[in-house]
């Protein structure tokens, strides 16, 4: 493996859950040196379930590549070395309480005084100041604050997102705001501040519906599997289970009548010559494609879909993800290391020609303590 592009970078996080694990895995990832800071208990990720020969899916995701302390911050001893880690680290990652940082004497004021050239990254879940600064955030939470459930469901019921999609928008944007500072930091020779709330990266995320609905007059229905406004466009009856497909445009549309459904005429029909008329008459629409295809098995519903050039997808469990094809075919899985042995894991998805990637192992507790104090000095 050459150089890696965050290799020389040391980053020490403060860190619990998912939002600032993942932003540092990435930095890990790249090659930067990750110090995780733990209390005797550990991040409470680590209890959140034992799926993983004993380990918590979670942490494995979170936290490979990392390096473990085990600090008492209620100590003195603990604070002064924390302290020192902070005076010598390129970044400080937090996502505790808030004003739980201002506590332990390294709120953004101070942390620069002891380190001009820190970059200091907190993540929270409303962001400083404001009525909600120190209310509870969590995933699910933030999704309801930030309209993610009032587009995402049937409308009958609200559906929250199945993965932790408030965490992850938080965490990319900690990430690259990191990687930024450290580009400007090599121009200007200083550190930075960055917040980042997990409402307004979720937020970010929402502009569309946002958009439609503030200049529209009228919110997005929640039309589950279905795109709430273009038609069609999401699951559909076959013989044998279940397709997806979405049609882009008129060409398409009548592309799909003729070579998929074997019926041209449909695409003149005046209820669906249009996007917003197929939209507005979408039971009957799925009534007239439904008759069709759902007498024709999924293989050659899809081998029809993939000969006129229209998208498609097989809805696959996590197994069937797990096998996937394209995945195999790419080579896109390594083995990490951990105490409960090697466990086969997604590369990350961005590919670089000249530099690779690091995959290193998930820390036990404390695992690195007697090392780190060792390279500070100190017993």
């Amino acid at each position: 493996m050459g150089r890696l592009p965050l290799e020389g970078i040391t980053v020490v996080s403060l860190e619990q859950a998912v939002a600032a694990p993942f932003a540092t895995r990435q930095l890990a990832d790249l090659g930067a040196r990750v110090i995780k800071v733990e209390r005797d208990t550990g991040d409470f990720a680590r209890g959140y379930d034992t799926k993983v020969h004993g380990m918590a899916s979670y942490f494995v995701w979170l936290n490979r590549s990392k390096e473990s302390i085990v600090l008492d911050l209620k100590s003195e001893d603990g604070i002064a070395v924390l302290r020192k880690l902070v005076s010598r680290a390129d970044v400080l990652v937090q996502n505790l309480a808030p004003g739980a940082i201002e506590r332990l004497g390294l709120g953004p004021d101070d942390a620069l005084a002891l380190n001009p050239r820190l970059i200091h990254a907190s993540i929270s879940g409303y962001g400083r100041g404001g009525s909600y600064e120190t209310k509870k955030a969590y995933d699910l939470l933030i999704q309801c604050e930030a309209g993610l459930l009032s587009v995402t469901g049937t409308p009958d019921s609200p559906a929250k997102a199945g993965v932790s999609i408030a965490d992850i928008s938080a965490a990319m944007y900690t990430y690259s705001g990191i990687l930024t500072a450290l580009l400007q930091r090599a121009s200007t020779g200083r550190g930075d501040v960055l917040e980042i709330s997990m409402l307004e990266a979720l937020g970010e995320w929402m502009s569309q519906p946002y958009f439609y609905a503030e200049y529209g007059g009228s919110p997005p229905v929640r039309s589950g599997a279905q795109h709430a406004s273009i038609a069609p466009y999401g699951p559909f009856s076959a013989a044998d289970g279940m397709v997806f497909l979405g049609i882009q445009n008129e060409r398409e549309w009548n592309v799909f009548c003729s070579e998929v459904l074997g019926q041209a005429g449909l695409a003149q029909d005046p209820r669906f010559a249009a996007n917003d008329l197929r939209v507005a008459n979408r039971p009957v629409l799925h009534e007239a494609i439904n008759s069709v295809l759902s007498g024709l098995p999924s293989a050659e519903i899809l081998a029809r879909l993939d000969a006129a050039g229209i998208a498609n997808a097989q809805l696959r469990t996590m197994h069937e993800f797990s096998t996937h094809p394209q995945l195999a075919e790419r080579n896109r899985w390594r083995d990490v290391d951990s105490t409960v042995g090697p466990l086969r894991s997604l590369i990350p998805p961005v590919t670089s020609r000249e530099a690779d990637i690091r995959m290193a192992p998930v820390p036990e507790i404390g695992e690195h303590t007697d090392k780190i104090l060792s390279e500070l000095g100190l017993d």
